[in-house]
Order: structure tokens, then sequence, then C-alpha cells
């Protein structure tokens, strides 16, 4: 009987100093999203799947964003899988989602050394490499057929992703793409994705972009385009950052160095690991085992994504979207990187749709 008063006298307290709190935040969120607070500086997206757009997730999606970018459903190998065979009906679904509800499209990602189907690489008579011609009339014909498709309808396109090498050795990845067709494949992209749709804003798309090394190597790599007259929009900054990075002062160099190109900027595949950042993946070790999302670990996820958004719009003036890596805490694809089934908690809404904390220092500077 006793515990019974202790408890109910505890939820009492509990509401009477957060019930109002609460409401006001359920209110806020029910009536405004991201994209209504950042309505003045950029558009607020997200990455999505097929599914998530049949489930509950749905309404979350409607409600906060204002653009989408397929996570899988447009890369080459879901979309064009054999050499004569596209599969178009899992980014057919995403784009009228995205008409229906009146949300922008970015497309990715057209060219990329990974989820590239074999086939692209091999002779099918002898299982050899094809020639620099073979690979490039692919290449030219994949573009070509799937930014045609969508012409008018994706805004955007990550025309080439990650073609820059991480090896500080190295200036460009060692690719079959590289390996096969030298540099020339990265210029024949986005050449090839303008004439397929003139309108459409092109954009580069790495990660890691916050060390300085592999920064001086991407705007290398940008002002070659510029230099021999290749179309190009924009950079596409992917995000994928943790409570330990970058710093105040890593992010401004970096938004500083990148905005010197006058070029367009999106954040494209943000989100904020709550452990220290590892760059590979690797088996689980003993510390693995807490995988709780501790008061500790949001504090520090508060403090990362407040200062992330700070920098972003102090930049307003070159960074046109910010685009989220999953919907919500339910499912990402950190759960599995860079340790497998290590659940991790980096987005703004949690397992149940709910604005986390970190939502509320995302949005609370108006």
């Amino acid at each position: 009987m006793r515990s019974t008063i202790r408890y109910s006298i505890s939820v009492l307290v509990f509401s009477m100093m957060y019930a109002p709190l609460m409401a006001q935040q359920t209110n806020t969120s029910a009536t405004k999203g991201l994209k209504d607070y950042y309505k003045d500086y950029f558009t607020m997206g997200v990455a999505v799947s097929p599914r998530a757009l049949h489930a509950d997730e749905a309404e979350l999606v409607v409600q906060q964003f204002g653009s989408m970018t397929p996570e899988n459903a447009m890369k080459m190998g879901p979309i064009h899988p054999h050499e004569n065979v596209y599969s178009w009906k899992d980014a057919d679904s995403i784009l009228a989602f995205a008409k229906r509800n009146h949300l922008k499209l970015r497309g990715h990602t057209l060219c990329w050394h990974n989820q590239a189907p074999r086939w692209l690489f091999t002779d099918s008579a002898t299982a050899k490499l094809v020639t620099k011609e073979v690979l490039l009339a692919r290449l030219k014909d994949h573009i070509t057929t799937v930014v045609s498709k969508y012409k008018g309808e994706v805004y955007a396109w990550d025309v080439v992703n990650e073609a820059v090498s991480d090896n500080k050795e190295e200036y460009l990845r060692n690719s079959l793409w590289y390996q096969i067709c030298g540099d020339e494949f990265i210029y024949k992209a986005f050449q090839w994705a303008h004439e397929a749709d003139p309108n459409a804003l092109l954009f580069y798309n790495d990660y890691n972009e916050i060390n300085p090394v592999k920064r001086e190597k991407i705007i290398r790599l940008v002002k070659s385009l510029q230099e021999k007259g290749i179309p190009i929009n924009g950079i596409g900054l992917q995000g994928h950052w943790a409570i330990n990075e970058p710093t105040a002062d890593q992010l401004e160099q970096t938004l500083k160095d990148f905005s010197q190109l006058k070029l367009i900027l999106q954040i494209t595949e943000l989100d904020i690991s709550v452990y220290p950042k590892e760059h590979n993946a690797r088996e689980r070790k003993p510390e693995d085992v807490d995988t709780s999302f501790s008061l500790a670990k949001e504090a520090q996820q508060m403090a990362e994504y407040k200062t992330c958004f700070e920098k972003f719009r102090k930049y307003k003036q070159f960074i046109t979207g910010i685009t989220f890596w999953n919907i919500s805490d339910r499912s990402s694809w950190l759960d599995n990187f860079p340790v497998r089934g290590r659940k991790d908690y980096p987005l703004l809404f949690d397992k149940y749709f709910q604005p986390k904390k970190a939502y509320w220092e995302v949005v609370k500077f108006q």
C-alpha cells in the first residue's frame, strides 16, 4: 500500500514538473516540423526505403521533411541488376509518395564503386574485366536511362559517389572504375547526366570530409571538373559523424573551405552516432555490450547536433539542403556498422518516432 502511495505521489510530482513542457513539445511537433523551422534556411530531407513509406514512419516523413532520398532503391545494383534489366518498382514507389505529398526527391547515386553489379565490369564470355570502351558505354547507358526516366521528377543527383581515396598516399580510390577507366569515368558521368536532364542539379558526394587531407583531395577533384568545363552544381558532404567529431573548429574550416568553390553545398547523409567515431568495420569487443542510450550519450549527442546546426545556419548562403540518413532510431545502418548488432541512436527521433532532446536543440534557435 505504501509503495502504491509513493508511486502515485511520484507520478503526480513528475506530471506537475514536466507536463507543461511535454504538452508544449507534443503540440509543437504536431503542428510544425523540421521543414517549417528551417523554411528560411534550407530544405530538410530524409533517406527512405519503400517499406518505411508503407509503414507508420510515413506520417513522420510528411510531417517533418520537405525532401527525400532513396536510401538504396536508385543505386546501381538495385535499379540495374542485369545488363538488359532495370528494376524500377522500388524507385517508382518512392517517387509516387514524393509526388502525392509534395516532397522534393534527390537521386542517389549514379556511379559508385559499392553496390555496383559485377556484370558492369565483366565480359560474360570470358569472365575477364571489360575494356575501358565497354565499361564507359555501359556507364553511359545506365546514366542516360535512369536520369531520362526521372527527368523533371528528381531535382538533384549524386552523380559520382566516394571516388576519392581514404589512403593518404592515393588521390583517387583504386576501384574497378578507376583501374579500367582512369579518372575519365568521373568526367563522363557528369557529362552524360547533364545531357539526360540539363535542369537537374549534379553533385559529387563523399564522406570523411572533415579530414583536411581528404578534404583537399575532394576540392582538387571538384576544381578539375570546373577547369574542364564539366557540369557540376554542388558538393554533397555526407555528414556521418559522432559524439566526438566534428569539433566546432573542424566543421567551421570544412564549410569555409568548400564554400570557396562557389558551388551549392548539401549535407546529404547526416547522422550522429552515440559512440566515438570509427571508420572501419570490426568485431565486437567486451565494451560493446552496453548499448543503452545513457544520459551521458544523450548529452553529448545534443551538444554535437547543436554545434552542427549552428554552423549550418551560419553558412546558409551556401547550404541548400540537410538530409538525415534514416528516419528514426528504430532502424539505422549504424546498428550494424562498425559493429554488427550494436544498437545505435543517431537520429533526432526515438524508436517511437518522438522528438529526442537533440531535436529541440536543433530547432530552438527561433
